[in-house]
């Protein structure tokens, strides 16, 4: 009679990959999952020489990450981190570092390099074959560029481009005749590199899209709330460290303005309160008959008149206006004597 075992034997090697991976797991700060599947073996190598300092990268199976992820999960008591396992997805690998999430994805980002597409790719962009000379001699690609949909003519001996031409729009497939050709033409409109599937950091799991920060836009928003906040405060009257200065000039600047409307005296304000009433009395002695005014207010409206449509053609507009503040002085301090 022959036994057979109902429990599923897992290989050695595989026991062993987990437990390497588990312990990698606990170690880090910062645990990433990122797709490593469509970057070539030379442009992977550079990628790892540039991060070797910053990160830890550590390729394996799928199910084999998964299996390590889930127990430590397990063992640790942290149901959050077995989220991450959810992420998993075509060649997946591991990266342990100590940079925040957001950090992590912008650096994965500029590592990435400049790559030609792929026939059944989606275009990440509209693909752009700009005019001008291709640099190469009549022959049969001139019939492949035609045939492609380019505007392809014969121009001083080379192939040549007759006008800017969109190839391909955002989000079409592009085809394996398309492809070669804009691969002969040197155009690579991706961009070949580590994509971040997921990162976990302090009981959150970040996907790629959360990470993808407008760092221009960011600033604009953190300087626009902070624009909205100094004016709150002041507007208010809620004192902080950066508004307090504001808060007190307007308050001055209110109060000025309030001691010069009702007439209040302050040794601050006196002048400005004189100097308004004495306008007013001109502006009233001017409205009246000649027969209510004495011979001191006529002169004092006289010289004023004088003053202010009198112009002297060489000097200019700046040295009138300072003449005119002169002139009228006078005439102040004497109708000020004539109200006290």
């Amino acid at each position: 009679m022959v036994v057979v075992e109902s429990e599923h034997k897992i290989a050695p090697w595989k026991i062993e990959e987990i437990d390497r991976l588990k312990k990698l797991l606990k170690e880090g700060k910062i645990i990433a999952l990122a797709d490593l599947m469509d970057v070539p073996a030379r442009q992977l190598q550079e990628i790892r020489d540039k991060i070797r300092d910053k990160m830890i990268l550590r390729m394996s199976r799928n199910t084999l990450i998964e299996r390590a992820i889930k127990e430590v999960a397990k063992e640790t008591g942290n149901p959050e981190f077995a989220k991450l396992a959810d992420y998993i997805a075509k060649g997946a690998a591991i990266i342990v570092t100590d940079m925040n999430p957001f950090k992590l994805y912008k650096t994965l980002e500029e590592s990435k390099t400049p790559a030609p597409i792929r026939g059944g790719a989606i275009a990440p962009c509209d693909i752009l074959v700009e005019k001008g000379s291709t640099g190469m001699p009549p022959g049969p690609f001139l019939g492949e560029l035609k045939s492609a949909g380019l505007p392809a003519v014969i121009e001083k001996g080379k192939i040549a481009i007759r006008e800017d031409t969109v190839i391909v729009k955002e989000g079409e497939v592009v085809s394996n005749k398309v492809a070669v050709v804009l691969s002969a033409l040197g155009i690579k409109p991706t961009k070949v590199g580590i994509d971040l599937l997921a990162a976990y950091e302090d009981g959150i799991v970040y996907a790629p899209n959360v990470l993808k920060i407008d760092e221009e836009e960011f600033l604009q928003d953190i300087q626009k709330a902070y624009s909205g906040a100094f004016n709150l405060s002041v507007n208010a009257a809620i004192p902080t460290t950066e508004t307090i200065g504001a808060i007190l000039q307007k308050a001055f600047s209110e109060a000025r303005a309030l001691s010069i409307e009702s007439a209040f005296l302050t040794d601050r304000t006196y002048g400005d309160i004189l100097g308004r009433a004495y306008s007013q009395m001109l502006a009233v002695a001017s409205e009246v008959g000649d027969e209510a005014i004495d011979e001191e207010l006529k002169e004092i409206l006289s010289s004023s008149s004088a003053a202010t449509t009198e112009v002297e053609p060489e000097k200019d507009e700046s040295s009138n206006y300072e003449e005119e503040e002169k002139e009228e002085e006078a005439p102040a301090a004497a109708g000020l004597g004539m109200l006290f």
